[in-house]
């Protein structure tokens, strides 16, 4: 941890393009994890990654360890990117050219039970994109940055009360409304 706050002091006082690799190389396979984990979409992935950590080393002077460790302002940071992404013109329209021929899948079986996750999944990402902002974050942090509701509750700066109220209303919303879609 010291020698993250050495990094992090380095980027921030001096910009030093070392100091800033060995940063990003620390937390990129678990940032990339978490914007694929709400993806699952491999290319898309990788450039919210890099989004992700640009935004990150053009807004590190705004870091404050005081008010949350790094990896919590990071996930914070790569949250609310991708809420914007889900916001985006290009996510709209990259649903509406997408095609089932862009999928490559070897057997019938294999390519029933992705096409059934992925739309799940997708059906999932649709509802919680509908859902407000700070409900959104909730959601996010928990099922996919797979924090506990009190770590949630600390980085969002909210009463844990609050943090499980939106979550099981959001978790209530998402059940209900996947009923809906799947016709049960």
């Amino acid at each position: 941890m010291d020698k993250e706050k050495r990094l992090i002091k380095q980027i921030q006082t001096n910009v030093s393009e070392s100091a800033a690799n060995e940063l990003v190389s620390k937390y990129y396979k678990e940032i990339y994890s978490f914007s694929y984990k709400q993806t699952l979409d491999h290319e898309l992935s990788l450039d919210l990654t890099q989004e992700i950590f640009i935004s990150a080393l053009q807004s590190i002077h705004t870091y404050d360890r005081k008010k949350a460790s790094f990896r919590t302002w990071l996930y914070r940071l790569a949250s609310n990117k991708i809420v914007d992404y889900y916001r985006s013109k290009s996510y709209r329209y990259t649903q509406m050219a997408r095609q089932i021929d862009d999928y490559k899948i070897m057997d019938e079986v294999d390519m029933v039970i992705s096409l059934e996750y992925k739309e799940d999944v997708e059906k999932v990402t649709a509802i919680v994109n509908e859902l407000e902002s700070s409900a959104q974050q909730i959601i996010r942090l928990k099922l996919f940055g797979e924090y506990t509701l009190k770590e949630i509750a600390t980085m969002e700066s909210i009463p844990l009360s609050t943090v499980k109220t939106r979550y099981y209303a959001s978790l209530k919303r998402i059940r209900t409304e996947m009923e809906e879609r799947n016709g049960e």
